[in-house]
């Protein structure tokens, strides 16, 4: 008994431990379902299953608004207070956040196995959760002295928009009116997750490099960051009004801004630091996948053929989204927990593993004829890297820090 209480108190400690936790988890059990999902719809295990919704769109909920949301909140919660110098969010508050969040996700895998309306309520305790750090990130974006805070203004508007998408993605649930379907889809990814991901990479990727990296000249153009912004939010706007042969017109300024960035951030001087490597290797992918979306759009626009399918998606998500999520949670993981800033060698291995599940899946989309395969697989690579990921980092979000410093 005293040790579970003793396990409360540490994953209470500070704001990413618990919300770390459950996305460590989530992330090895979303894609685990998916596994088993595939591996029975295409005969190579197991027979086809039946869910209360289509699977597809299971997939595409529980990746981009079930698993992504926890990283993303956990670091949230822990950076506010520190770039604006506001209140440190409240125990109850972070905790209220993940449990609710948490248990919306269980009852959504519940009710894939069950019913739809089980599956409605556990979003409903989701929307309340994600509400909760609405309120309490906007609390301190709103109640600290005026200072820089156009960073934390882009992101707090983007975890504006995820809520919405979740929302709209209840709608659809209850109404079946597809418009809801298409506007949650595509809010995730292109006014929720770019959005932010994109941002935290503007302010933090400069910052960090300038630590460690000598005679390095600090590189945040806000212009540039406000017309990749615009070019996100277009393209966006053109998914959503399904005109995707004119995405290339936004796409390649897009690719083209983050292949610069990625050049004078210091790509090719970050190798040196492993730590530091593993966020511009992952900031990589969103110029490779703007590209790839850019030439698809293109030849689209020239021909109506869609000759790479959902590969610029995957690239983007699993590529930028996904690596950059596994590379600022070790780092946060690495830095709150007493440790000395370095990425230990398994880490390292893991992280440049994971890269081959963005390739193995962008490969099924450009080899069709093996693309079944190539879809389990890439889930596998997935599951071995991430999951191991999780066996080496999820104890120490329970486990008090090396230093016997409070947090």
């Amino acid at each position: 008994m005293n040790r579970l209480l003793e396990i409360r108190d540490h994953l209470s400690a500070a704001p990413h431990r618990s919300l770390f936790l459950a996305g460590a988890l989530q992330g090895v059990l979303t894609v685990l379902w998916w596994v088993f999902d595939l591996a029975g719809r295409y005969g190579l295990a197991g027979s086809m299953a039946h869910w209360s919704i289509a699977p597809t769109w299971a997939h595409a909920f529980l990746m981009v608004y079930g698993f992504f949301p926890f990283f993303i909140l956990g670091f949230l919660f822990t950076t506010y207070p520190n770039w604006m110098n506001g209140d440190k969010v409240k125990p109850r508050e972070y905790v209220a956040t993940c449990a609710l969040m948490a248990a919306g996700v269980v009852l959504f895998y519940v009710g894939l196995l069950t019913h739809k309306a089980i599956i409605i309520l556990g979003i409903e305790l989701m929307l309340i959760g994600w509400g909760v750090a609405v309120y309490v990130l906007y609390r301190i974006l709103l109640s600290t002295p005026d200072q820089d805070k156009r960073h934390a203004r882009v992101i707090s508007i983007a975890l504006l928009m995820g809520w919405l998408g979740v929302a709209a993605y209840l709608l659809w649930l209850v109404t079946e009116d597809p418009t809801m379907l298409n506007f949650a889809r595509h809010t995730g990814v292109w006014f929720f997750l770019l959005p932010i991901v994109l941002t935290v990479s503007h302010r933090m990727i400069p910052f960090f490099s300038s630590r460690v990296l000598d005679n390095y000249e600090m590189v945040r153009p806000y212009w540039m960051l406000w017309l990749m912004l615009a070019c996100i939010a277009a393209h966006g706007s053109l998914q959503w009004l399904e005109l995707p042969a004119y995405l290339w017109i936004v796409d390649f300024p897009l690719a083209g801004c983050a292949l610069y960035l990625s050049y004078r951030w210091g790509f090719l001087r970050s190798f040196s630091v492993s730590l530091l490597a593993v966020l511009h290797f992952s900031f990589a992918w969103l110029g490779v996948a703007m590209l790839l979306y850019g030439l698809q759009s293109l030849v689209y626009f020239a021909s109506g053929n869609l000759i790479l399918g959902l590969a610029p998606l995957h690239a983007l998500g699993i590529g930028f989204f996904a690596s950059m999520i596994l590379a600022m949670a070790s780092r946060v993981t690495i830095g709150h927990s007493g440790r000395p800033l370095e990425l230990d060698r398994l880490t390292w291995v893991l992280f440049l593993g994971f890269q081959a599940t963005a390739v193995l899946r962008i490969l099924a989309d450009i080899i069709p004829a093996i693309a079944p395969l190539l879809y389990v697989l890439a889930a596998l690579v997935w599951l071995a890297c991430f999951g191991l990921w999780a066996i080496k980092y999820a104890p120490i979000f329970w486990r008090q820090r090396v230093d016997g410093k409070p947090g």
